[in-house]
């Protein structure tokens, strides 16, 4: 890839940050994860071409032109808060997700729209991706592990927040912040 096309990779990243309020990439990843997914049966549920989704998530393309597409986007993030927060199982997930793809509709992302436990409280998983995403959203992650290592010395706990959360996986800081809750 050319200095131009990085550039045009950037700014297309910059602006689904702005529209859809994280990189499409980092989105539609942990939509597949959460939801045990593959692209393809991501792109089919969302109702996209496996390539469109390919150039979305990689930030050839910057912007869902379909509003219903962006509609079915919303409904799989809130149907993953529900599976991560066990109150809809597997298999519930797979009939929502059949009955989403069906879905037609026009609204854009929300961010107010959060999962929560039974009792009402956000869920492990959902507060660490949004400390994930707010630290990602002013510095990659190299930049964080740089910025943990010169504060290691003074602030080691300053250090490790940064590592487990800024640049680590979010499988890794849920284990991280359930360990340090015992």
């Amino acid at each position: 890839m050319d200095a131009a096309q990085q550039e045009a990779t950037a700014r297309a990243r910059e602006l689904q940050r702005n529209w859809y309020g994280e990189p499409l990439g980092a989105l539609f990843r942990r939509l597949i994860e959460d939801l045990g997914l593959n692209q393809a049966r991501l792109a089919g549920v969302l109702g996209l071409s496996a390539p469109m989704l390919s150039q979305l998530m990689s930030g050839q393309r910057a912007k869902i032109g379909n509003p219903a597409v962006v509609q079915r986007v919303q409904l799989l993030q809130d149907l993953a808060g529900q599976v991560a927060d066990g109150s809809v199982s597997a298999a519930e997930a797979t009939e929502r997700m059949d009955e989403i793809k069906k879905s037609q509709g026009g609204s854009v992302l929300s961010n107010t729209t959060q999962s929560t436990s039974s009792s009402g409280a956000p869920t492990v998983k959902r507060v660490v991706r949004e400390i994930q995403s707010l630290l990602r959203s002013v510095a990659a992650a190299g930049d964080i592990i740089d910025a943990a290592d010169t504060l290691a010395p003074s602030h080691p706990e300053l250090a490790e927040f940064l590592r487990v959360y800024g640049a680590g996986r979010t499988s890794d800081a849920v284990a991280h912040y359930q360990s340090h809750q015992n």
